[in-house]
């Protein structure tokens, strides 16, 4: 089991910004992500928001074994020509050490800063494939021509080409069918929040959300059966906050939540950094403990 962290982009550099990255290090955390978003939801949007590329090379200049990422970047304002400039770059600086979030994107927060109007899901799914299957090719090739309905690319170079061979890896996240094959086709890890759908209701439990990711990896097993793909060739991620688990309790209450869900498939944990007055609060002293003893005991 690894244990890493999500750190928001809302502190400026050297006001809290630096001392975060640099302090995950020192926890022992495997990889410290950020969001990639223009902004997100109340109580963010109207605050401090930062993007997250020029975040996480800030992030590589002062640290040397943290891996780092996005959780997730997605095409609501990306394309993947710039994009994979952008992180061909990051990898470069960092040292083979960027790990790339990516998901659909969802309807609100950023989907229409840049003026266009809402995607439909098909649309957005249609999307999000053709930025997948994109961006590997932009990533692995020195030069890329490619036309698609939504996004093409005219002989794009991308020399020298990524530090980690043959490219950086991919962290797809999904839960329907289309997008888990995307992950089970391009992916080295997938990623998920819970069920979205469990969580929402009322009587939701921790039980029944554990249940639901239990069926999420079924179903991610089976899709890479269906792409002769071996389900232990991914790294199965949970970005954790959105459950209705108090697993920040205490260290033992951590350690539960985690040993329930690696029995149920999952292989690394990642934990917001704790922000006060948000949905990620946490004792700072419990989360750094959760750190830096939850592991041996797991």
């Amino acid at each position: 089991m690894r244990l890493s962290t999500c750190i928001l982009p809302v502190h400026r550099w050297h006001e809290g910004g630096r001392e975060r990255w640099t302090r995950a290090e020192e926890l022992g955390f495997h990889a410290a992500y950020t969001y990639d978003h223009l902004s997100w939801r109340v109580p963010f949007r109207d605050g401090p928001w930062f993007g997250a590329v020029p975040t996480l090379t800030a992030a590589a200049g002062v640290t040397s074994r943290l891996r780092l990422g996005t959780l997730v970047t997605s095409p609501n304002f990306r394309h993947p020509v710039t994009l994979a400039k952008e992180l061909l770059t990051l990898d470069d600086v960092s040292g083979g050490r960027v790990t790339l979030g990516v998901g659909a994107g969802g309807t609100g927060f950023d989907a229409t800063a840049l003026g266009q109007e809402p995607w439909t899901p098909r649309e957005r799914a249609d999307r999000f494939a053709e930025f997948v299957t994109l961006l590997d090719q932009l990533l692995t090739g020195d030069a890329t021509t490619y036309r698609g309905t939504y996004y093409s690319a005219h002989e794009a170079r991308n020399i020298p080409g990524c530090v980690q061979r043959p490219r950086l890896p991919f962290a797809v996240a999904a839960t329907g069918p289309r997008g888990l094959r995307l992950a089970a086709r391009h992916g080295q890890a997938w990623v998920t929040t819970g069920d979205p759908k469990v969580v929402a209701a009322p009587d939701a439990t921790p039980q029944a959300s554990l249940a639901a990711v239990e069926r999420q990896v079924a179903r991610l097993g089976e899709t890479c059966a269906e792409e002769g793909r071996d389900p232990a060739d991914l790294h199965r991620i949970m970005l954790v906050g959105f459950t209705p688990d108090p697993l920040l309790d205490s260290v033992d209450a951590f350690v539960d939540f985690a040993g329930r869900h690696a029995a149920a498939g999952i292989d690394e944990i990642v934990l917001h950094w704790p922000i006060p007055g948000t949905r990620f609060e946490a004792d700072p002293d419990v989360f750094a403990r959760i750190a830096t003893e939850a592991p041996a005991q797991l």
